[in-house]
């Protein structure tokens, strides 16, 4: 049994003002910190045996507060990055609702495609082909894998048999935790959007 702890890295510095998508160098906000530091104290008692996270600055900083608190190392993994956002990357988002892309990406992501980025397909395909192979790799074990929205929402549709059409039913706060748990059975959704304080 796999309990994969899916954590959305704290709010950073341009949350909400432009598409960050995989621009470098942008950090967690004050706010974002705290978030990663009430994830630490949520995750402290889960028997955590690693942790992975997007090689993208708020994630790497997300999961480092939490390896901290945990006392372990952090794994980068390319393929728990951010959704490539391509040509949209920088936007505002008032910008983007008035591309010709935007109605297909809003309502049928399942067929959309973000020019010059990637589809919601591929990501899906990329955290779900890493969960499995973690669960190779972990068979008992609980993990922290650290993060963006669209991308653990995508991973928790596969775990839901839920179509990516309505994958923006799923909220996903900046901080918060969804586990997902693989053994013998199956899969499951065991926790969904957790911000809880301990």
């Amino acid at each position: 049994m796999t309990d994969f702890h899916l954590l959305r890295h704290g709010e950073h510095t341009l949350q909400g003002k432009i598409v960050a998508g995989r621009t470098p160098g942008i950090g967690l906000s004050d706010r974002g910190r705290a978030e990663a530091e009430a994830a630490a104290a949520r995750l402290a008692d889960a028997n955590i045996t690693a942790i992975y996270a997007s090689p993208l600055q708020r994630a790497q900083e997300t999961a480092q507060i939490v390896a901290e608190r945990l006392g372990l190392a952090v794994a980068t993994v390319d393929d728990l990055n951010e959704v490539d956002f391509g040509d949209w990357t920088g936007s505002t988002f008032a910008a983007i609702r008035e591309t010709a892309h935007f109605p297909a990406w809003a309502n049928r992501r399942s067929l959309a495609f973000i020019p010059g980025g990637e589809s919601m397909r591929n990501v899906q395909r990329r955290i779900v082909e890493t969960m499995m192979d973690l669960h190779t790799l972990h068979p008992d074990a609980a993990l922290v894998l650290v993060s963006h929205g669209d991308t653990i929402r995508s991973g928790l549709a596969f775990a839901l048999g839920m179509p990516l059409d309505y994958l923006t039913r799923l909220e996903i706060a900046t901080g918060s935790i969804s586990t997902i748990r693989i053994d013998t059975t199956g899969i499951r959704v065991t926790s969904l959007n957790d911000r809880t304080r301990p």
